[in-house]
């Protein structure tokens, strides 16, 4: 729409609706929560891709507050055209190359991070109850929660928002005492084999050299 002469390129609640369903259908399809924590957990993490689609194509709640702070200061003549929803080309220029850059870097970890998350899911539901210790296991105790986590930072690359940004390490917190919590039930389990899988794995990012 247009109003004194300014282009406003957001209020497409139909993307914003398709994009939650589409990352939630995922997400929910490697990381079914089963227990009530686990739903806890979900909500959060649904809620940050509630608040990112909604500020990407509905609302954007960030660039009102820094425009409000900012006034004049801020550096797009039309904060409110799509362009100048990337905050990253907003503050430090590029253009469209490093529009390009910032979008293969950030899909780039999506990717990784769903296919880290399925295979996590493909080798747990094939183990038949057995410890899992191969494939991403052999990097990290949990696996689907880092490439969850890098899900979210490619899409905080792509689309910074206020919120979103504040809600990450709130996020890593929560899955932080899930798995301890995890962890607690995986050691009555499997005992002195899980101890020892511990003792050598790191929780959620591999040691520097690949391989523990």
């Amino acid at each position: 729409m247009h109003g004194e002469g300014i282009y406003y390129a957001y209020g497409f609640w139909s993307l914003v609706v398709i994009n939650i369903a589409l990352f939630a259908f995922f997400i929910l399809s490697f990381l079914t929560p089963l227990k009530k924590r686990e739903w806890r957990s979900m909500g959060a993490t649904l809620a940050f891709f509630v608040a990112l689609f909604t500020e990407m194509y509905g609302f954007p709640l960030t660039i009102y507050i820094l425009t409000g702070m900012l006034g004049s200061k801020y550096p797009a003549l039309n904060p409110f055209s799509h362009a100048s929803g990337h905050l990253w080309l907003t503050f430090l220029g590029g253009g469209p190359a490093m529009m390009t850059i910032i979008h293969l870097i950030s899909n780039g970890l999506v990717l990784l991070g769903f296919m880290i998350m399925w295979k996590g899911w493909k080798l747990i539901h094939g183990s038949k109850g057995g410890l899992v210790t191969e494939g991403p296991y052999a990097y990290v105790r949990h696996p689907q929660y880092s490439g969850l986590f890098l899900v979210m930072i490619g899409m905080l690359i792509q689309w910074p928002t206020i919120i979103t940004a504040l809600m990450f390490p709130v996020l890593i917190f929560v899955y932080y005492s899930l798995s301890k919590r995890e962890e607690s039930e995986m050691i009555e389990l499997y005992g002195e084999e899980y101890k020892r899988y511990m003792g050598k794995m790191p929780m959620f990012i591999p040691k520097p050299g690949g391989r523990a």
